[in-house]
């Protein structure tokens, strides 16, 4: 039977430990880390890529695809939505992100979270003039749930080999010159 000092100290030597554990850091998250300014401050790295759950999203024919379907290629996974403001603000510079960057290695996936479809995303992309950015749509908003995103605008950069490299909720300019060093070290990691 433990006594009360006993449990104290088992205690205090737990939270030692886990406030030392908690203290350190991977190269992998340290690399990052000196990338996280400008745009990028409010971007949280994980300490180490960790497996993200694989969901389903429609394209503008109406297909089922998934994230799976995209590994090999480092991914910016962006949840959004027509009414929100700050979506609204951010979009273009994740089109034109795309735009640049776009092709074999990369990609920007804008899926939107619209409860009345896709017909309101190629509507809200053809009025903003978003050429670069597929139109992608999930009305039941499961995708954003599976992922742990509660807010919009959300981001999540992947790896190549599918794993979550960590996540910027809220808006920003992805095509600033701080995202794209931050992609492109991720690119060159893969």
């Amino acid at each position: 039977m433990m006594t009360k000092p006993m449990k104290f100290t088992g205690l205090l030597f737990l939270l030692t430990f886990t406030g030392l554990v908690a203290g350190t850091s991977t190269a992998f998250s340290e690399n990052l880390s000196a990338l996280l300014t400008g745009e990028m401050q409010n971007f949280a790295p994980n300490e180490t890529p960790r497996p993200f759950k694989d969901f389903t999203f429609l394209n503008a024919a109406g297909k089922e695809e998934k994230i799976s379907e995209y590994q090999g290629k480092v991914l910016l996974v962006n949840f959004w939505a027509t009414w929100c403001g700050p979506c609204k603000k951010e979009m273009p510079s994740l089109d034109r992100l795309q735009g640049e960057l776009g092709g074999e290695d990369f990609e920007v996936l804008a899926i939107g979270q619209d409860l009345q479809g896709m017909e309101k995303v190629k509507s809200f992309f053809e009025k903003r003039k978003i050429r670069n950015l597929a139109a992608l749509n999930d009305k039941t908003v499961k995708s954003g749930r599976n992922a742990g995103v509660f807010g919009l605008p959300a981001s999540i950069l992947l790896n190549a080999e599918g794993e979550e490299v960590g996540r910027l909720i809220g808006p920003a300019e992805w095509d600033s010159p701080e995202a794209k060093a931050l992609i492109a070290h991720i690119m060159n990691r893969s």
